[in-house]
């Protein structure tokens, strides 16, 4: 049965023999192929214009500081050749990706670190390409460093911009928005509109195809013959209506009558969906993936590719490398303060989980009164415990400096989950879902969780969700911009010092 307004009778066109009725519904779907092209190529253009014109007032604000108040020629302009290389591997790239499409500015994926990524692996090719052709002198360096920091701002807020205003823009009465039309069961038909706000998803659904259950008497010829002509009926109205997408509702327990569905629904010129079921909810960036010559819907990738485990581990060598030599005199004076105001080591180390929960010795500045004999307390505001030394230790995050050693050594990561003791472990794990997760990535001196302000003394199972959820949003969204990201705001955020103890 077809939920929708019936189609009306319709003439024929003289010469073509194309009714009205169909080329009525052609205009439409090549206005809106139309609209979507013009904004897709707004897209472009806005980041066309945004690389140029920093390019353009960098050189400005370059002759400006010189002091020679010469406007040089656009073509004279190096640093207008630089944004034209630049905008070429920012567009080219974007367009692969396809970033410019509406599907893309609706979807809720960060926009700022793949933006950030980009603009940081364009600059790289062109320093490369630069070098190899020895054309790097040609280039003011006071120009190029203000072309790079004041572009990768600028791209990212016009990004900001056209995607706030693509989403705006974006609504089910939007000649732009993507014309659906549903098949499935009355019953599944009615959940999908109870789980999903339509306005919300940018979708205009234009008819309804109902698919009839037979009788609980009647056999299975007879089920499969009503199948038959329901869908005959609605691939009938799929035609004429002419949608952008078809989404077929039918349970996944029901293989058969999807599998029909399928057949008859890829002899029209539409794309074809399957049911948006919970699991798909869950796991908003399903694949299908191919293992040898198995194919699978995938899930879950691992944590890290091969390659961003080697880009992570020389990240974090160097630059705990360099941490080492550099606060090697703070090393000397902390561990001075803290044997002066309490007897007993400077390091305190502890077993912690690591990657895959391989247990590893962890090492901290001594905050704490030494009682090796003690049993595991976690530490809380006001703890006795705590010397003065280890207070301010604690508040500034300094007593997590030795863990550079851990870094060195490859128990740890410079940032990632921060591992907890091993009694809190085996308790959360047992009471907190997806817990032992955090354990698939090396743990980190600081994280996503800290730099928000998890951290501190977790009295209830709702505050280590909340840490929980952060270092899995971590683990998903992993990239080196973001590791840069959680070290600066360590160090710069009053956020990442919230609830010391």
């Amino acid at each position: 049965m077809f939920h929708e307004r019936p189609p009306q009778q319709y003439q024929r066109l003289p010469g073509d023999g194309v009714s009205r009725s169909v080329w009525a519904s052609l205009l439409p779907r090549r206005r809106r192929m139309a609209l979507r092209v013009g904004i897709s190529a707004s897209l472009l253009a806005s980041d066309l214009v945004a690389i140029f014109a920093v390019g353009f007032a960098a050189d400005v604000a370059y002759h400006a500081y010189i002091g020679d108040g010469e406007l040089i020629p656009l073509t004279n302009s190096m640093n207008l050749q630089t944004a034209g290389f630049l905008s070429l591997i920012f567009v080219l790239t974007n367009l692969a990706r396809g970033e410019y499409s509406i599907e893309r500015c609706l979807s809720q994926t960060p926009h700022l670190q793949r933006r950030a990524t980009l603009w940081l692996m364009a600059w790289a090719v062109a320093l490369l390409v630069g070098f190899a052709t020895k054309t790097t002198q040609d280039f003011s360096r006071v120009a190029s460093v203000a072309f790079f920091l004041a572009g990768l701002p600028v791209t990212i807020l016009v990004r900001a911009a056209t995607v706030a205003m693509v989403r705006r823009s974006s609504t089910s009465g939007s000649p732009s928005a993507s014309r659906v039309h549903l098949v499935g069961y009355e019953e599944d038909v009615t959940n999908f509109y109870a789980n999903n706000d339509v306005e919300a998803l940018g979708l205009r659904i234009v008819g309804t195809s109902y698919l009839r259950r037979p009788e609980p008497a009647s056999g299975t010829g007879n089920a499969e013959s009503l199948l038959a002509e329901d869908l005959d009926l609605a691939v009938s109205v799929v035609r004429f209506l002419r949608p952008d997408d078809v989404f077929v509702l039918v349970p996944w327990s029901e293989p058969a009558d999807i599998e029909r569905c399928i057949d008859a629904f890829l002899r029209v010129p539409a794309a074809l969906h399957l049911r948006p079921g919970t699991m798909m909810d869950r796991f908003p960036d399903l694949q299908v993936a191919r293992v040898g010559r198995l194919s699978g819907i995938n899930i879950g990738r691992r944590p890290l590719s091969v390659g961003e485990i080697l880009l992570k581990r020389a990240f974090d060598v160097t630059l705990a490398g360099i941490g080492l030599l550099l606060l090697a005199p703070l090393f000397v004076a902390l561990a001075v303060l803290i044997k002066i105001d309490s007897p007993g080591p400077v390091f305190f180390r502890q077993r912690r989980y690591g990657f895959n929960q391989e247990a590893f010795g962890v090492f901290k500045f001594r905050s704490m009164k030494a009682a090796p004999e003690a049993p595991f307390r976690q530490a809380s505001r006001n703890d006795e415990r705590i010397t003065r030394i280890g207070a301010l230790l604690r508040r500034t995050n300094l007593d997590e400096l030795p863990q550079l050693l851990n870094v060195i050594r490859g128990d740890m990561s410079l940032v990632g989950p921060r591992p907890h003791a091993l009694a809190h472990d085996r308790s959360f794990e047992r009471r907190i879902a997806l817990y032992a997760r955090r354990h698939n990535v090396k743990p980190g001196i600081t994280g996503w969780a800290q730099v928000n302000g998890f951290r501190g003394e977790t009295l209830t199972d709702a505050a280590m969700e909340s840490r929980v959820q952060a270092d899995l949003h971590y683990i998903d969204n992993w990239s080196l911009w973001l590791d840069i990201t959680i070290l600066f705001r360590t160090i710069a955020s009053p956020r990442a010092y919230r609830n010391a103890c």
